[in-house]
């Protein structure tokens, strides 16, 4: 989990709950309802006042805990002191009173042993010797599971409660219901370093977030975290649209910085005479942009940086070489015509591409490999130059949205975009195309009226029907397969024909790792680390995709990459199975063998129907004169090998390890010889041949005909 922004020192999100920019909204009382000191039934005081003599009674209790701690003996648990020296005095603090303990609940005849609760709030109150994440055997809260799983399994499973507390006295988490997530989403305070540090700013948020006023209502929806929530949905939809508009800002952005700077002669006349075209300049912009997210989403959720990192490198890569840094800077400065913050981002890309002989560990980055951070990925744009205003433009472009309603720029909150979020975002960039102009310096994005969405049918599902397509066709699969164990869950093989940007993909990919960790775990709600370890392994063995368009494919790995991403280890190779291919063409063996079919040859638009006729005629002929004996078969059958070698080859590449940048190097030369295996071109292209009899435009002259043995012949 990522700290917020470094806004707060001692709180941490997981999920989109409350999103940061929310969260420093409550702290600093602007911009939304609910922060009057009435809300909080302190009517005539002010809430500064009433918080500070808060801390300060707390301060005292929690000197009481550490010394009752330091003389606790080694057999007794430590739950009394944890609750009566210091957890009851705080919720005493936020108003709740007395906490008294209450019977187990009981839902559909399982209990779930909580310790306390408050009017329809959960608080579930362990030993500080307890880990929230882990179950510990013998110990009431958190033997059959961790005390983190009993309370969220609770909540996703009650009708009538909505948001719980957790805590162990060192760490205090804010839960929710969220049965309809693909994610563990809670806000959690590190209760000890808060204290210890004196770090008072944090413990005001924490008074005005989980204060007993917060979460009181007559039916649970009715508490103000629930209107807060609603506030941040709502938010985030009108900022998703600006983001896309963002997206689009960033792209002309970079397309005119580097058009327009000096020193990128050659990049012009690449441009001017022909041999870069518009379209795959655009491609590379695109690949900058998704770099750009890519790094914004790894930052902000802590999976950049090697776990061995020690604070100095990783203070030196976050204050000179982040892109944490450019977003600040691009919040607060224009930016002039010097050119060393592309610079230092060139070098960031370069050491995540793993070219530099782990020159990355000077900076804590592990090298990811993978095509995205290649140089052959935007091999024309990055050895040149561009001024910091434009870099700027465009990482101002990318990570600030306006608030039309108040007035102010607010952060993307990147931590917690999902695939569905990036994916709304490209299916815009689908319908623009550049227009360049290189001797007037002009670059800019336009819509045309063939845009490459509508060639390309690419139109994405929306997440309700991705989720009932899973509740029906994957649940009971994964059901059966979870009996099984292990082995039966990575046996799975979830494919979309069409993936897009990966959206279903990833909502699959999420069920499975769930489940996958819950088999290895024990745990109904296993921890968010089990879970990321889980999602690699789905990921890497039970994930497929095809799509026509092949920056929708890049776009899919990437997000496949965000969600698969684990500190310290490379990129998934994902080459052999996100593929750019038509899934409404296809053949087999078989079929081919059976030469072409005269349903080939059926006009359609573009074709002239009195040509496709007579093709219709000779076709069925041929297939007639083969059937008898008097033609010979052709190359269709000449070439029916047996290609199971390819397949043990396939089975050979996934059983290769990718957790090193070797690994990953060593499947990329595998999939490399295979791809240029002789024998699978030639099969390749006779299969694209045999698909390619119903979609070629049948106008004279003829091609060669498709069953001949002749020159020409296919």
């Amino acid at each position: 989990m990522a700290k917020l922004n470094n806004i707060f020192t001692t709180i941490r999100t997981e999920g989109a709950l409350l999103p940061p920019d929310l969260l420093q909204r409550i702290s600093e009382g602007r911009n939304i309802d609910g922060l009057s000191p009435d809300s909080y039934h302190r009517y005539g005081e002010k809430l500064n006042e009433v918080i500070n003599r808060s801390w300060n009674v707390l301060q005292g209790a929690w000197s009481s805990f550490r010394r009752a701690q330091a003389q606790l003996p080694a057999s007794d648990r430590g739950t009394t002191i944890t609750r009566e020296r210091w957890l009851l005095p705080l919720f005493r603090e936020l108003d709740y009173g007395r906490l008294s303990t209450v019977p187990a609940f009981e839902i559909d005849g399982k209990s779930y042993p909580i310790s306390h609760c408050w009017q329809h709030v959960p608080i579930h109150l362990v030993s500080y010797k307890l880990d929230l994440d882990k179950r510990t055997k013998g110990v009431a809260g958190a033997s059959s599971m961790s005390p983190h799983s009993l309370l969220q399994i609770f909540l996703n499973r009650s009708d009538d409660h909505l948001w719980g507390v957790l805590s162990n006295g060192y760490k205090l988490r804010l839960l929710r219901d969220n049965l309809a997530l693909t994610r563990q989403a809670y806000v959690e305070f590190d209760l000890e370093a808060m204290m210890e540090g004196e770090v008072y700013s944090d413990f005001v948020l924490l008074w005005l977030l989980c204060h007993q006023s917060r979460l009181e209502g007559e039916r649970p929806a009715d508490c103000w975290l629930e209107k807060w929530m609603k506030v941040a949905e709502d938010e985030g939809t009108r900022a998703l649209d600006q983001l896309r508009n963002g997206v689009e800002e960033a792209i002309t952005a970079l397309g005119l910085g580097f058009i327009e700077h000096p020193a990128n002669a050659g990049l012009r006349d690449k441009l001017s005479d022909g041999r870069l075209s518009g379209q795959n300049y655009y491609r590379q912009l695109l690949r900058m942009v998704y770099r750009l997210l890519f790094l914004f989403v790894a930052e902000d959720r802590d999976l950049l940086l090697s776990p061995q990192a020690d604070e100095v490198t990783r203070e030196t890569y976050l204050a000179y070489y982040s892109t944490q840094r450019l977003r600040r800077m691009a919040a607060h400065f224009k930016g002039t015509d010097h050119t060393d913050l592309f610079e230092s981002l060139r070098v960031v890309m370069r050491l995540l591409s793993g070219e530099s002989n782990g020159a990355g560990a000077l900076l804590g980055l592990v090298p990811l490999g993978s095509f995205l951070f290649s140089d052959r990925a935007v091999a024309d744009v990055i050895d040149c130059q561009i001024s910091n205003r434009q870099l700027l433009n465009a990482i101002r472009a990318l990570s600030l949205v306006y608030d039309n309603n108040a007035k102010v720029y607010r952060s993307v909150d990147y931590k917690n975009l999902g695939p569905e979020e990036l994916g709304s975002v490209y299916e815009s960039l689908l319908e623009l195309h550049p227009q360049i102009n290189v001797q007037a310096r002009r670059f800019a994005l336009a819509t045309a009226g063939g845009n490459e969405r509508k060639t390309t049918g690419s139109y994405y599902t929306p997440t309700s029907l991705i989720n009932a397509l899973l509740d029906s066709a994957l649940d009971p699969v994964l059901d059966e397969a979870m009996r099984q164990g292990e082995d039966a869950i990575l046996s799975l093989k979830i494919c979309d024909p069409a993936c897009g940007s990966g959206h279903f993909l990833i909502a699959a990919a999420n069920r499975i790792a769930k489940t996958l960790a819950t088999v290895r775990t024990g745990e109904e709600e296993p921890p968010p680390s089990a879970i990321q370890e889980a999602k690699r392994d789905v990921i890497s063995h039970c994930i497929y995709g095809v799509d026509i368009n092949p920056m929708a494919v890049e776009l899919c790995k990437v997000n496949l990459w965000l969600e698969s991403m684990e500190p310290g280890k490379p990129l998934s190779f994902l080459d052999h199975r996100i593929q750019v291919g038509n899934s409404l063409l296809g053949t087999t063996p078989k079929l081919m063998a059976d030469g072409i079919p005269n349903d080939a040859f059926r006009p359609i638009e573009g074709d002239d129907k009195k040509f496709v006729s007579q093709m219709r005629k000779v076709n069925r002929e041929e297939r007639k004169q083969r059937e008898r004996g008097v033609m010979q078969h052709g190359l269709w059958d000449e070439h029916a090998a047996d290609y199971g070698y390819l397949t043990d080859a396939m089975h050979q590449l996934d059983a290769t390890p990718d957790d090193t940048l070797e690994g990953v190097r060593r499947k990329e030369a595998q999939y490399a010889q295979l791809a240029n295996d002789p024998e699978y071109i030639k099969a390749r292209l006779l299969a694209d041949a045999w698909c390619a009899a119903f979609v070629w435009e049948k106008r004279t002259p003829p091609p060669a005909p498709p069953h001949s043995n002749g020159e020409g012949s296919y």
